[in-house]
C-alpha cells in the first residue's frame, strides 16, 4: 500500500465537527496530492455514498468512501479525532476516521488491498496502535503495513506517545461479537454435530464493495473462531468474487448472508437454515447470527428450494412493493424483450423499403420468387425476414408479462394468450391483457395443494395444459373481441387524426419521451408507437406517431450537449466532459446520455428537457414527417419522410430545451461567499478546497 497513503495525509488531529466537516478536510490533502481533481464533485459523490447508509461503525471507526470519476488513484486519508465524530454508529462517534477514494475504473489489485485494510479494522491491536501513534508517519507506516501494530506501539512508547491519553479503544465489533459468541450456550443442532464443528458459509457485500463487504467478512470469521463454528465467506466486492466451492456449500448446515446490493446467484444457497440481514450486522453483531443460523438449523428451519424463490420481479426487487410497482415491473419485463424484436425486425423493414422501394410489401414470397441480381428480391428478402421478426411482438410482449409474474410456467400460457391476440386484431392492448391474464392463471394454480404424487408433472404437464386452456377460453371468447373493438377504434382515432389534435398528441409523446430519459414512461411512448407499425402495412398516422416520438428522443443529450458548450462555464468539468458524449449519443437516439445532467439538477434538466421534446413531437407531427423503422438518429434520416423538415423539428426543440436550461442555471445563486461554478475564481477555489456546492 506504498502508494495509497503517506504522512501528508495523515490528520492526527482533526478537527472538524461533523462528517461533512470531516470528509471535506481529507478530501483537501488528496487534492494537494493531485489524487483528486474535483473537490466538490469528489465530496458529492462521498455524501451520495454516505446517503446509502451510514459510514460509522462499532468501535468508534468512521469510513467515508466511494468510487468517483474525480480521483486518479486509489488513495486513503486517516484523520483521528479528540473529540469524535458521528458517523451513524450506534455505540456513538468515531475518533478514527478513514477516507477511501477509489477510482471508477480501480483495479483488482489496489481493491484487493483496500479490502485488506477493512479486514485490519475488525483487529483490535490495530485501532489500539493507530489510537497510540504521535506522529503522521508512523501512522502511514502503520495503514501501509510497513509496519506492526507491536512495531507500531513500541514506537509510540519510546516517544513517550500516548501520554495523559486514554488509549483503552472502545471494543470493536470484532471483539464484542467474539465475546458474545464465546458465551452463547451450546445448541443441541451443535451436540447432533459433536464429530465436527458447525459449519457456515456466508456471503458479504455492499454497494460500493471497497469496506463493509471485507468488515463484515473479517468479523464473521472472528466470531465463528471464538464460538468454534467452522465460517467460509464468499465476498461479492468491487473486485470481483471468487464463488464458494459447491462441496462447500452442500456441506454446510447454515448461510449467512449479510447485504445490502442483491446476492449474486443465491439460489446456490436455497433448502438450508438462513439468516438474511443487511452488510452492517454483519460488522456489529456477528455472534447474534451464528447463533440465529444455528437456532434455526436446530428447529428446522429451511428456505425454499432453488427455483422457488420467487418470480424474477420479485428476486430483482423488495418483497415488500406494492402492488403498483410490480405492476409496473411486470409490463416493464415484457416490453425490454419485446424491443430487441422491434428493433430487428424494424430496421430490417425500413431497409427493405429503402433498397426494394415503397412497393416491396406487394412482392411475392421470396421462396417462390428471388433473383440474386435484383435489388428489388434483396429488399423483399428484407422485408419478408422483419416481417417475421414482428409477428413475435406480440406474443413475446404476453410471454414475458406472464413470466415477470409466474417465472418460466408463465411462458406457455402468455405466449399463446399474445398469439391469439394477434390472430383476432386485439394488438398490443390483447397481449398486455393476455400476459396479465396468463401470470395470474398461473400463480392461481400454484397456490393449490398438489399430492406429492403429480408435482413432478405440474410444470410441464399440468400447468400448462390448464392455464393455456384457461387464457385461450377468455381471449377468444369473453374478453377478446372488446378488446379487438377497442383496439381498432383506438387505431381510427389515430388515423383520424388531423391538425391541432395531431399536434397535441405530438406534444404528449415529446413529453413523455423526455420525461424519465429511457425510464417507464418513456418506454411507454416508445411502445404505443411501435405497436402502430408493427403491421405488414402501416397507417400514415402511425409512421407520423413514430417520428415525432424518435425525433423527440433525442432532443435532452443534443440539449445538453449544445448547453455545455454555448455555456460551459454553468457546468462542471465532468458535465462538460460528459457534454462531449452526448452529441454522439444524442445524435444515435441514446435519451439515457443525459441521464448525468438529470441527476445532478432534475430541477432544471428535465423540464428544460420536456419542453423540448414538446416542441418536437409537435413540430414533427404538423410537418407530416414519417417513418417506418422503430429507431431514431442521423442513420435513418433516408427512411423518413419529409427528411428536411424532420431534422428542422428536432434542431428547434434542441434550441429550446437548450435556452431554458441555460436560463435556468443562469439564475441559480452560488452559496453566500461562494464564486459561481465554472468561474476562473471558482475553479481557484476548487483547487484550493474552499468551493462549496451550489444549492439545487
Amino acid at each position: 500500500m506504498s502508494e495509497m497513503i503517506t504522512a501528508d495525509l495523515v490528520d492526527l488531529d482533526l478537527s472538524a465537527e461533523s462528517k461533512e466537516a470531516a470528509a471535506r478536510a481529507l478530501a483537501e490533502r488528496m487534492v494537494a496530492k493531485g489524487r483528486v481533481t474535483d473537490l466538490a464533485g469528489f465530496l458529492a459523490d462521498v455524501a451520495a455514498r454516505e446517503a446509502q447508509m451510514p459510514t460509522g461503525l462499532d468501535g468508534g471507526i468512521g469510513i467515508p468512501h466511494c468510487r468517483s470519476e474525480h480521483v486518479t488513484e486509489p488513495t486513503l486519508a486517516f484523520g483521528r479525532s479528540a473529540a469524535g465524530i458521528d458517523f451513524g454508529a450506534a455505540d456513538g462517534p468515531a475518533d478514527l476516521i478513514f477516507l477511501i477514494a477509489a477510482p471508477a475504473g480501480a483495479d483488482d489489485a489496489h481493491l484487493t488491498i483496500l479490502s485488506s485494510l477493512a479486514r485490519q479494522l475488525m483487529n483490535t491491536e490495530f485501532t489500539d496502535a493507530l489510537r497510540a501513534v504521535s506522529d503522521a508517519e508512523t501512522a502511514a507506516a502503520l495503514v501501509r503495513g510497513d509496519l506492526t501494530p507491536a512495531e507500531a506501539a513500541d514506537r509510540a512508547t519510546a516517544s513517550g506517545a500516548g501520554a495523559g491519553k486514554d488509549t483503552a479503544a472502545a471494543p470493536t465489533a470484532a471483539s464484542a461479537g467474539a465475546a458474545a459468541g464465546s458465551t452463547a450456550p451450546e445448541t443441541p443442532a451443535a451436540e447432533a454435530t459433536q464429530s465436527r464443528p458447525f459449519r457456515i458459509v456466508a456471503v458479504t457485500s455492499c454497494p460500493t464493495g471497497i469496506a463493509h463487504t471485507y468488515m463484515a467478512a473479517e468479523s464473521l470469521e472472528n466470531a465463528g473462531r471464538e464460538a468454534g463454528v467452522e465460517v467460509t465467506v464468499e465476498t461479492q466486492g468491487s473486485a470481483g468474487f471468487t464463488r464458494l466451492d459447491p462441496a462447500v456449500i452442500a456441506a454446510a448446515d447454515g448461510v449467512v448472508l449479510a447485504h445490502d446490493v442483491p446476492v449474486r446467484e443465491k439460489d446456490r444457497f436455497a433448502g438450508k437454515p438462513t439468516v438474511d440481514v443487511g452488510v452492517k450486522a454483519g460488522i456489529n453483531r456477528p455472534a447474534e447470527l451464528i447463533s440465529e443460523v444455528r437456532a434455526k438449523a436446530e428447529r428446522g428451519e429451511r428456505t425454499a428450494p432453488a427455483g422457488a424463490a420467487g418470480t424474477p420481479v420479485e428476486r430483482a426487487g423488495d418483497s415488500t412493493e406494492g402492488y403498483g410497482t410490480k405492476l409496473r415491473k411486470w409490463l416493464m419485463s415484457g416490453v425490454s424483450y419485446m424491443v430487441p424484436f422491434v428493433a430487428a425486425g424494424g430496421l430490417l423493414i425500413a431497409l427493405g423499403f429503402a433498397i426494394g422501394g415503397w412497393t416491396v410489401n406487394k412482392a411475392p414470397s421470396v421462396m417462390d420468387h428471388f433473383v440474386w441480381t435484383q435489388s428489388d428480391s434483396w429488399g423483399a428478402l428484407l422485408f419478408q425476414i422483419g416481417g417475421m421478426a414482428f409477428n413475435f411482438l406480440i406474443p413475446v410482449l404476453a410471454g414475458y408479462i406472464a413470466y415477470g409474474m409466474a417465472d418460466r410456467p408463465g411462458l406457455v400460457p402468455g405466449f399463446v394468450g399474445g398469439a391469439i391476440s394477434l390472430s383476432i386484431n386485439a394488438g398490443f392492448l390483447g397481449g398486455l391483457a393476455a400476459g396479465l391474464i396468463a401470470g395470474g392463471v398461473v400463480l392461481a394454480i400454484q397456490r393449490v395443494n398438489i399430492p406429492a404424487a403429480m408435482r413432478g408433472i405440474m410444470p410441464v404437464v399440468v400447468i400448462p395444459l390448464i392455464s393455456s386452456a384457461v387464457v385461450g377460453f377468455l381471449m377468444f371468447v369473453v374478453i377478446g373481441k372488446p378488446i379487438a373493438a377497442a383496439q381498432k377504434g383506438m387505431t381510427d382515432w389515430l388515423n383520424g387524426l388531423t391538425g391541432t389534435n395531431a399536434v397535441l398528441l405530438g406534444a404528449l409523446l415529446g413529453v413523455m419521451m423526455c420525461f424519465d430519459l429511457g425510464g417507464p414512461v418513456n418506454k411507454v411512448a416508445y411502445t404505443f408507437a411501435t405497436a402502430g407499425i408493427a403491421v405488414a402495412a402501416p397507417s400514415d398516422s402511425a409512421m407520423k406517431i413514430m417520428a415525432a416520438v424518435m425525433a423527440a428522443g433525442m432532443v435532452p443529450p443534443l440539449a445538453m450537449a449544445l448547453a455545455t458548450t454555448v455555456r460551459g462555464r454553468l457546468f462542471t468539468p465532468a458535465e462538460r466532459e460528459n457534454g462531449k458524449a452526448a452529441w454522439v449519443l444524442g445524435a444515435s437516439f441514446i435519451t439515457e446520455g443525459a441521464i448525468p445532467f438529470a441527476a445532478a439538477d432534475p430541477l432544471r434538466v428535465i423540464p428544460s428537457a420536456m419542453a423540448g421534446g414538446a416542441v418536437t413531437g409537435a413540430l414533427s407531427m404538423m410537418f407530416g414527417a414519417t417513418l417506418r423503422a422503430p429507431h431514431g438518429g442521423i442513420f435513418v434520416v433516408p427512411l423518413i419522410g419529409n427528411p428536411f423538415l424532420y431534422l428542422v423539428a428536432i434542431a428547434a426543440g434542441v434550441c429550446v430545451s437548450t435556452a431554458l436550461v441555460v436560463v435556468l442555471k443562469g439564475m441559480r445563486k452560488p452559496a453566500q461567499g461562494t464564486p459561481a461554478a465554472g468561474s476562473a475564481e471558482g475553479a481557484a477555489a476548487g483547487e484550493k478546497g474552499s468551493e462549496q456546492p451550489v444549492a439545487a
